[in-house]
């Protein structure tokens, strides 16, 4: 049971403003729900963790083309070093062919051309080693600048429909101040102070309507005497729970007794 009974402020509030305190506080909390939609929109953590994961994929981007630049390099290194020793065989071959030598000389030849010939066999393997390197770092750089390209479409795609959702929440926020400073407007300046001190230490909920004899605040029943305090308390009056320390707005709902 609730610890409930009438205080006695300094501050009396006509009942006509008691109303509009209910019609504040919804607007306060319009306002504070607005507010945490923005900071927890779904497509904002989505894109944070995505931007995570696109950092590291940058990286596995840049080591993939380094990789594929340097097999191309290693290739034409490779090619340049094959093409004068072909050359050279291509040469020895043609002067042996031409008998153009003597019986010793052309002995030294065909041991020259046969030494090219291994050498050019170990360069053309080394060749395809790093031919077969250069295919599988191309594919792996294409499938990590595909997924690249896939992601940052999604960021993109997903930035759109996050601001979206941002300009359409702070839309939404304006109208809710604007209707707030109106009906501030037309309430004591001394009763909106004295509510929203309240509403600062109360998680943002500085008055809660009597329903059923019970505090939506705190969610807490009156005991009997407390309906029987409330209910003889003069009309201007401004209630408060015990409990929770909220203004209290009495309505038809609340169940006092006439």
């Amino acid at each position: 049971m609730l610890g409930l009974r009438p205080r006695r402020p300094a501050i009396k509030a006509e009942p006509s403003d008691q109303q509009k305190l209910l019609t504040l506080q919804g607007i306060d909390t319009e306002i504070a729900t607005l507010n945490r939609r923005k900071l927890h929109l779904p497509e904002k953590a989505r894109i944070t963790a995505l931007l995570t994961d696109r950092k590291r994929l940058l990286e596995d981007f840049t080591e993939a083309e380094t990789r594929v630049a340097d097999l191309e390099r290693a290739q034409a290194k490779a090619e340049a070093d094959l093409e004068p020793v072909r050359a050279r065989k291509v040469r020895n071959q043609e002067r042996v062919d031409a008998g153009a030598a003597d019986p010793k000389a052309l002995t030294g030849l065909i041991s020259e051309i046969e030494h090219l010939t291994r050498r050019i066999g170990v360069l053309e393997d080394a060749q395809l080693e790093l031919m077969e390197e250069a295919e599988q770092a191309s594919a792996r750089f294409a499938a990590i600048k595909a997924r690249r390209i896939e992601m940052e479409d999604t960021i993109r795609s997903l930035m759109v429909v996050r601001d979206s959702e941002l300009a359409a929440l702070d839309s939404q926020l304006q109208h809710a101040a604007a209707k707030r400073e109106t009906v501030v407007e037309k309430m004591p300046p001394a009763l909106v102070k004295h509510y929203e001190r309240i509403r600062d230490r109360r998680d943002g909920v500085g008055v809660a309507e009597l329903v059923e004899r019970r505090c939506e605040g705190c969610r807490l029943d009156l005991n009997s005497a407390e309906v029987s305090a409330f209910a003889s308390a003069a009309p201007d009056e401004l209630l408060s729970c015990e409990e929770c320390g909220r203004i209290l707005i009495r309505t038809s709902r609340s169940g006092l007794p006439a």
